[in-house]
């Protein structure tokens, strides 16, 4: 729920400048690199929630403000994308930069979403999503909120509906850090290393690869944030903020995924005798 920061272009939007409704079923999904259609949605979703400062800024209110504001957006999202049939979706909560943050921010931080976890257990358990939290590895986490990422892993652990994942105190540089030490410390030789093998070694080894990343704010940034599993993953910068997006901006990314040519590294089909 931090102010990540990453610009691009709007999402599909109605006539009063809004996203507007978008359909996510239908047949005509997109053809991949071996002329195969792919799904119309998006197996796992990311998102890098961005904008909150901008948006307390804006309205002359302390960054908290905008972090606070946050809770409706999680809550909101976390619905639409179950409801349209996401199978995974991941939240870039808070990274491993964000320590860098004024101490009263990231306390803050801390204890809000401490209180958002605790709050929203319950529903997350009756909607059948499994959690996880991705990172959380740094000893300024406070004991008492890894305790809490905990007891909701452990009690959403059964689960079998979409996967959310919160990636807290996370970097996408030291997860890959991370599994090359793993590796070495398993004595694989150098010729054996392979992606697949490299993947096993990754926090998580069954998440997908991220099929659409979401950037709200209108910033064009990677930000460290999965960086293996965003390896071919498609777009959306909306210029929203986070704070302000909602279920239909959520499904007009998803509309707009729908639409994209994905082709990972291959060509399209010929289309009557059409040179490629």
């Amino acid at each position: 729920m931090t102010d990540q920061g990453v610009p691009g272009g709007r999402a599909a939007t109605g006539g009063n400048g809004r996203p507007g409704p978008a359909r996510v079923d239908g047949a005509d999904g997109q053809r991949q690199g071996d002329g195969t259609a792919a799904p119309a949605v998006p197996r796992h979703v990311a998102c890098v929630m961005d904008g909150n400062g901008r948006w307390a800024e804006r309205r002359s209110l302390p960054r908290t403000a905008g972090h606070r504001a946050a809770e409706a957006t999680v809550i909101d999202i976390i619905e639409a994308a179950r409801a349209a049939g996401v199978e995974w979706l991941s939240l870039y909560a808070f990274s491993t930069e964000n320590w860098n943050r004024p101490g009263d921010e990231v306390d803050y931080l801390m204890s809000l979403v401490r209180r958002v976890v605790r709050k929203h257990a319950p529903l997350l358990l009756a909607r059948g999503i499994r959690c996880r939290f991705l990172g959380v590895t740094d000893p300024r986490v406070p004991g008492e909120l890894a305790r809490d990422f905990e007891d909701l892993t452990t009690l959403t652990g059964d689960n079998r509906g979409m996967t959310l994942t919160v990636a807290f105190d996370h970097g996408g540089r030291r997860d890959i850090v991370e599994a090359a030490r793993s590796l070495i410390r398993d004595g694989t030789p150098a010729d054996q290393v392979t992606e697949r093998l490299f993947a096993e070694h990754l926090p998580f080894p069954d998440t997908p690869d991220v099929d659409l990343v979401i950037r709200t704010s209108g910033e064009q940034r990677i930000s460290n944030f999965m960086l293996w599993k965003v390896a071919y993953a498609e777009w959306v910068f909306p210029e929203v903020l986070w704070p302000d997006f909602r279920a239909p901006d959520f499904l007009a990314c998803l509309h707009t995924y729908r639409r994209r040519d994905r082709r990972f590294g291959g060509l399209p089909p010929r289309t009557n005798g059409d040179p490629r």
